[in-house]
């Protein structure tokens, strides 16, 4: 296997990846809030945590990839008062729903996919284990973190222990109904209140889960403790990593994962695309627009670690990219790729190498499609035959499907083109270029080769 390295939150240095469990690598990254339809900017650490998993099994390692679903959260509640209807029946749909869109990326399914509201039991033990350790307590039916039980709090997001605020509310401890002991503790249970129609039995008090318990419970109920790479979007860094890393410092006395990985987010006129802000593109509508290939080329055109602009331009651009690769596969045909000789031979695998070990390098794909580009430049220069090389590229990308082959156009079409060929026989190119049009019309597009014309999709 050749050496990857990856990008280290914590550390901040590109850290060797060294299993755990040699030749398995465990892998957790955070989903979605189901409160509604996700965005393109929540699809990007699906895709790049998907691909990952692919790079990884290419390299010959087995692969446990899990990715949770939050479908008990505040954002739920108050998205489902506003609808007038159940929390529990909004969260079904959504999940629905993102299940659905997250299908139409190609991609395939996480090898577990955890709902909280069904990791209840866990996580109550979990909170047990914190009150029983003294670093947290029970107040009028929540319970709380005590961050300052926890002298590595803050390493990884590297932020000043007093600097910090967990997003909870302003802390004021002559209030009475104030509960926390202090401003930086952060809640692992909320008691139950009026407007909330899910809740659930525990020790402290009827109520349900904070959200960063309850990826720690989800996450070492399927990976255990000291797993090898914990994933998601950089905005999660702090609080909710810096919270869930805490956890189970604090309940199992080990680091819940040996590395933090975290994905640039998706910019739209300069900022992150999010929900609350409403500047949002909805992944099955760009989807719709642009087409999944176009879709996965775009998200990983840019460093997973990098923002990335959200641009109709841009995609755009991955739509053309598609179109190349498929013009190249389709000369290429199917098969076996054939070299002339071996010089050759030399300078493509030394493309494929460096496609590979761009990957290997912090899962580098702007670089790994520069090779690939090269790749497909000496391809068509030299002659080759056969694509079996270039699949073996595309599949780890996600882009296999960019291969098969495209649907025959229909006879009329065909019909169209034959009438057009004739007519350039008689050199009547008004009437060629008039039936071209016509061709393109019906979304296809007719091309001179040598012994008569092809009809390419557009």
């Amino acid at each position: 296997m050749r050496e990857i390295v990856l990008h280290d939150t914590r550390s901040g240095e590109l850290l060797a990846l060294n299993p755990r469990d040699p030749g398995r690598v465990g892998v957790y990254a955070c989903g979605p809030t189901v409160y509604s339809r996700i965005h393109i900017g929540n699809a990007r650490p699906f895709v790049v945590f998907s691909l990952l998993k692919r790079f990884l099994q290419h390299e010959g390692y087995e692969v446990d990839l899990v990715v949770n679903v939050t479908d008990v959260n505040d954002k739920i509640y108050d998205a489902a008062r506003a609808q007038g209807r159940p929390s529990a029946e909004l969260a079904v749909e959504m999940t629905e729903r993102y299940r659905a869109d997250t299908d139409a990326l190609g991609l395939g399914r996480p090898d577990h996919e955890p709902l909280a509201s069904e990791t209840i039991a866990p996580i109550v033990d979990y909170i047990q284990a914190l009150i029983d350790g003294g670093h947290a307590y029970a107040a009028d039916g929540d319970v709380y973190f005590r961050v300052r039980s926890d002298p590595s709090y803050g390493s990884l997001s590297h932020r000043q222990l007093d600097s910090m605020d967990q997003g909870e509310g302003k802390w004021d401890p002559t209030h009475p109904a104030e509960r926390k002991q202090d401003p930086l503790d952060f809640a692992l249970w909320k008691a139950h209140k009026e407007g909330e129609d899910t809740t659930w039995d525990a020790p402290w008090g009827s109520g349900r889960p904070g959200w960063h318990i309850e990826c720690s419970a989800m996450a070492e109920q399927f990976l255990g403790v000291g797993f090898d790479i914990h994933g998601g979007g950089s905005d999660l860094v702090f609080p909710h990593h810096e919270n869930e890393a805490a956890q189970t410092r604090a309940a199992r006395g080990a680091e819940l994962t040996r590395l933090w990985m975290h994905n640039g987010m998706i910019q739209f006129t300069g900022e992150k695309m999010a929900k609350s802000v409403g500047n949002i593109a909805p992944l099955h509508q760009v989807l719709e627009d642009h087409g999944r290939d176009a879709v996965v080329m775009y998200l990983i055109s840019g460093h997973y670690r990098q923002p990335l602009a959200y641009s109709e331009a841009a995609l755009e651009q991955a739509q053309a990219n598609v179109k190349r690769v498929r013009e190249i596969a389709r000369k290429l045909g199917p098969g076996t790729t054939v070299h002339r000789n071996p010089e050759d031979e030399r300078q493509l695998v030394s493309f494929r190498e460096l496609f590979f070990q761009a990957l290997a390098q912090d899962f580098n794909t702007p670089l790994a499609l520069a090779q690939l580009w090269e790749w497909i430049r000496a391809a068509g220069q030299l002659g080759v035959k056969g694509d079996q090389d270039l699949a073996e590229m595309l599949e780890v990308l996600g882009l296999e499907g960019l291969l098969v082959p495209d649907e025959q156009a229909p006879q009329a079409v065909r019909e169209l083109a034959e009438e057009r060929e004739q007519a350039r026989v008689r050199r009547d190119f008004t009437a060629a270029d008039a039936l071209r049009d016509e061709i393109a019309a019906r979304g296809w597009e007719v091309r001179d080769v040598a012994g008569g014309f092809e009809l390419i999709p557009l």
